[in-house]
């Protein structure tokens, strides 16, 4: 099992089996790329040198919409335009088994002209037809990087696109990163449009090209939340919604930004200094005084109310009354706002007898 960073050897060598696996999307649309353009130009130099990248064929299949018959016709076919061509399998997971059994033979013995790439977040290992497909493939592993990972390749990524960050910028998009590698990408493309090559990115740079107006981050919406003020958060909320982001993944950043917040809490209750719980955290310094002001506002009761909340919210979210997410996410911000303000009020004082 290899990283997408690690592709380059087993792309010399002329592999045509690849299994690109792992819950982190951005990783494997990274190495999906990398094998694609490596085929790409194996078509294009290869044969009469007539070929081009207009021509050079890449087929998409999709595990919930395909079958063993189909799949094996795309790989097995001969490319009309180029000597090489791809054929991508998506969503493998959703793949019945039987038709995936089908392909075993494949993978023992694939097509000089065809690369295959299967791609899925997940493969249930215990099926015939996966551990065959292990057992022959280049296997790409695209599972999350650990927090400890993120760092290095939020830098790997920006020289990639050509821009040199200073300490404070790569500590933010690494905190970025927590959303997930594909927020953290897109920032870093826009950086690279942003500035010039000479230029080292600040941290105000991150902040000015993010796209979301002051105030509509996942760091802004939970502030709003623990201090209680339902109309900016919803308005927040809103923005968020309206700028496209899913609500599963506005649902993920919060939890994300609450874990954390627990976290420091526990950490200050162990008289761990804010300084190593920052560290530890990776809150770029400009953001801290505003992360422990939210901290020491919130009160510890309220996060075991708020998970149990993330947690009906999932459910409701993936389950049959997902026709309205939206209204889901609003009873959501909602039910937090109130649990933080009810609990952060002092108890009432007992009157007096007499």
């Amino acid at each position: 099992m290899i990283k997408p960073a690690e592709l380059g050897p087993s792309l010399r060598q002329e592999k045509r089996l690849f299994l690109v696996l792992g819950e982190e999307d951005c990783l494997r649309d990274q190495a999906i790329e990398t094998i694609r353009d490596a085929s790409r130009s194996k078509g294009a130099n290869a044969g009469d040198g007539q070929s081009n990248g207009d021509e050079f064929s890449c087929d998409v299949l999709y595990g919930d919409d395909t079958n063993a018959r189909e799949v094996l016709a795309r790989v097995q076919e001969v490319p009309f335009f180029s000597s090489h061509q791809v054929v991508l399998l998506k969503w493998a997971d959703k793949l019945p088994a039987k038709e995936g059994e089908a392909l075993i033979p494949y993978f023992s013995a694939p097509s000089d002209s065809t690369t295959m790439i299967v791609s899925a977040a997940k493969l249930d290992g215990r099926l015939k037809w996966v551990q065959a497909l292990k057992k022959q493939a280049v296997v790409v592993n695209c599972a999350p990087l650990y927090d400890n990972q993120r760092l290095g390749w939020v830098r790997q990524e920006a020289a990639r696109v050509g821009i040199q960050l200073d300490a404070e910028a790569a500590g933010l998009l690494k905190e970025l990163a927590g959303e997930g590698l594909s927020v953290v990408r897109r920032e870093l493309e826009k950086l690279s449009l942003y500035v010039s090559a000479k230029e080292t990115v600040t941290a105000h740079d991150v902040i000015a090209v993010q796209g979301a107006e002051p105030g509509a981050s996942v760091f802004d919406l939970s502030g709003a939340i623990i201090h209680g003020r339902v109309s900016q958060a919803l308005l927040i909320l809103q923005k968020t919604l309206e700028s496209g982001e899913a609500p599963l993944r506005i649902l993920g950043a919060l939890l994300w930004q609450y874990r954390r917040l627990w976290k420091a809490k526990d950490g200050l209750s162990r008289r761990v200094s804010e300084a190593a719980v920052a560290k530890s955290l990776g809150i770029a310094p400009f953001r801290q005084g505003e992360f422990f002001a939210v901290l020491t506002r919130a009160p510890s009761a309220h996060f075991p109310e708020a998970f149990q909340a993330f947690s009906v919210t999932d459910r409701a979210l993936k389950g049959a009354a997902a026709a309205s997410p939206h209204r889901i996410m609003h009873a959501l911000i909602m039910d937090l706002c109130r649990s933080a303000k009810a609990l952060s009020r002092p108890p009432l004082r007992p009157e007096r007898a007499g």
